[in-house]
C-alpha cells in the first residue's frame, strides 16, 4: 500500500505540515498516513511508578490530534488514517514508510526557537538523508524547502 506518512506532534505548529500533506494528497491521488509517535525516552532517568500512565495518556492524546487530522483530511476530500507508535521517532517514521511502501514522507521543519524539537536545523540535512535511504521515499518538508 503506497501513499504519504505525515509525521505530526499536533498543535499549531503542525498545521503546514498538514496542508502540505493534504496538497500532495490531491495532486498524487494518494492516501495520507498521520503518525503520532510517543517517545518517552525524557521520563528513563526518573524513579516514578507513573511512566505507564503517563504513556497511555500520551497515546490518548496522540489518537485525539489524529482523529482530528483526520477529520480535517475527510473535509479535504482527502483519504486518511492514522496510527500511533511508541518509540524513537526517526526509528517509528521509517518503519512506518517501509511497513506501506510509501511514496512520501512529509515532515515539519523545526522553528528558530528556544524549543525542544526532533530535529535542529544543524541535524536536519543528515536525518533527511537517513531517512531517504532507511525508506526510499522521497522526503519533503512542510515549508516545502530543499536539503
Amino acid at each position: 500500500m503506497a501513499g504519504i506518512v505525515c509525521a505530526i506532534r499536533g498543535g499549531p505548529d503542525s498545521r503546514p505540515t498538514i496542508d502540505k500533506a493534504f496538497e500532495m494528497a490531491r495532486q498524487s491521488g494518494l492516501p495520507v498516513h498521520f503518525l503520532y509517535v510517543v517517545n518517552l525516552d525524557f521520563l528513563a532517568r526518573t524513579a516514578s511508578s507513573r511512566i505507564q500512565v503517563i504513556s497511555q495518556e500520551m497515546r490518548d492524546m496522540g489518537e485525539f490530534i489524529l482523529l482530528s487530522a483526520q477529520d480535517a483530511a475527510n473535509a479535504a476530500g482527502v483519504e486518511a488514517d492514522g496510527t500511533v507508535r511508541d518509540g524513537n521517532v526517526l526509528d517509528e517514521m521509517a518503519a512506518l514508510c517501509r511497513e506501506l511502501d510509501a511514496d512520501y514522507l512529509i515532515i515539519g521543519v523545526p522553528k528558530l526557537q528556544n524549543e525542544e524539537n526532533v530535529f535542529s536545523h544543524e541535524q536536519l540535512p543528515a536525518y533527511v538523508e537517513h531517512l531517504r535511504s532507511a525508506t526510499g521515499a522521497e522526503v519533503v518538508m512542510a515549508g516545502g524547502e530543499t536539503v
